[in-house]
């Protein structure tokens, strides 16, 4: 019976992977006393601020439709917020458009722009939803390769080497989830620089900017010839520890942003207006409670890198993001082979490193965005496995 239903489902959804993170742990879910190193969502509660403010929406009764586009309040917040944090000027009438999240800010933004056959680069290793939404749009998924010999920066050099005829779309997440890899300013630059002499649209997930650790985050878009080809997404998520509110948002010219919100319109219609309210007091007044928890991720972060070399599993220092990920290819174990039987043994939950893409086999994700003495924990029972490999 089901392979008869089977053929109501589209080809390109027949042939659609599922979750390498979400497949994972379904395993987790079976098991008891489990230290999870595996979804990346903030072990802090959103700040008691923001929930109040939520709260006091619903005792006003604001339990309506907003625009399409989201609350103009909100979209007046966000253009001041990434103005003065990323130097990028949208007006919030027609530039900004609030979504359920990055990931439906970025699914509305690849549909409004791809045509079938066009080609998208996209980092890898990357987040497990990028080529599944390039696919869903139709298009064609090109990786540009990262690796750990220069910290998964994202390389000018590998980003040319990747090009292709037909690719009209340029895909990036910087700090990146897995790997925590970033671009210094000049690739930065050098990146803009080719993406305007192959007229390529830049699409910019910048979702963990708010934990960048060492050095300056820079956005693409401020380059020159950039803001009027680059689509900036960023949302509310791991900053504000707002996971379950799935409140993001896309800014962009003014064509690119009316195209986004047609899809937008007849998907979702609007975000939440109670996460809407939510966002305005995050903008407002959310600065010290994301420094707080950067200073947190920091310490831990610190923490699991230093164990991860101490053990032998070489690992690189990831300037922002809360994901480590370290080189496993010393226990003679390939990525799945390694999480599976860490979660079996000395119930540790990370997730492999080909969940993200080819270029991640031989690394695990392993995210520090839990507590401490859990952390300190977890790294033990992971040395204590690698040395029964011994």
């Amino acid at each position: 019976m089901s392979q008869d239903q089977n053929r109501f489902i589209a080809d390109h959804v027949i042939g659609l992977p599922r979750s390498g993170i979400r497949d994972f742990f379904e395993l987790v879910a079976a098991m008891k006393d489990v230290i999870s190193l595996g979804i990346g969502e903030p072990d802090f509660t959103t700040p008691w601020h923001i929930r109040e403010a939520a709260i006091y929406a619903l005792e006003k009764g604001r339990t309506h439709y907003t625009s399409n586009l989201g609350l103009i309040e909100l979209r007046r917040e966000i253009s001041a917020y990434v103005g003065r944090n990323f130097g990028l000027q949208y007006n919030p009438n027609n530039e900004v458009l609030v979504a359920v999240g990055v990931s439906e800010a970025m699914d509305i933004a690849l549909r409004a722009v791809i045509n079938p056959g066009d080609k998208v680069l996209y980092q890898d290793p990357c987040f497990v939803s990028y080529h599944p939404t390039v696919l869903l749009a139709h298009g064609v998924g090109v990786p540009i390769k990262t690796d750990a010999k220069s910290a998964f920066t994202l390389k000018a050099e590998e980003v040319k080497k990747a090009w292709e005829p037909g690719c009209k779309v340029l895909m990036i997440n910087l700090p990146c989830n897995p790997t925590g890899g970033v671009a210094e300013r000049k690739e930065l630059e050098e990146i803009a620089k080719f993406a305007v002499e192959k007229d390529m649209l830049v699409i910019s997930d910048e979702i963990y900017a708010e934990m960048t650790y060492e050095g300056e985050h820079v956005s693409i878009g401020i380059f020159p010839g950039m803001r009027e080809r680059t689509i900036f997404l960023h949302g509310f998520s791991k900053g504000w520890a707002m996971t379950g509110w799935r409140l993001g948002y896309a800014c962009a010219p003014a064509p690119l942003t009316e195209a986004m919100m047609k899809v937008h319109q007849y998907s979702m219609m609007c975000a939440s207006i109670v996460a809407q309210d939510a966002g305005i007091e995050a903008l407002r007044n959310g600065d010290e409670a994301v420094a707080k928890m950067r200073q947190a991720y920091k310490r831990r972060r610190d923490l699991v890198v230093r164990r991860f070399n101490e053990i032998g599993l070489t690992c690189h220092n990831p300037n922002a993001t809360f994901y480590a990920f370290p080189n496993i290819t010393s226990t003679g174990l390939d990525s799945v082979t390694f999480s599976k039987r860490l979660l079996e043994e000395e119930r540790v939950a990370m997730v492999p490193g080909t969940a993200f893409g080819k270029y991640g086999e031989g690394f695990v994700r392993c995210s520090f965005a839990t507590g401490y003495d859990q952390i300190v924990e977890a790294c033990n029972r992971i040395e204590r496995f690698v040395n029964k490999l011994k």
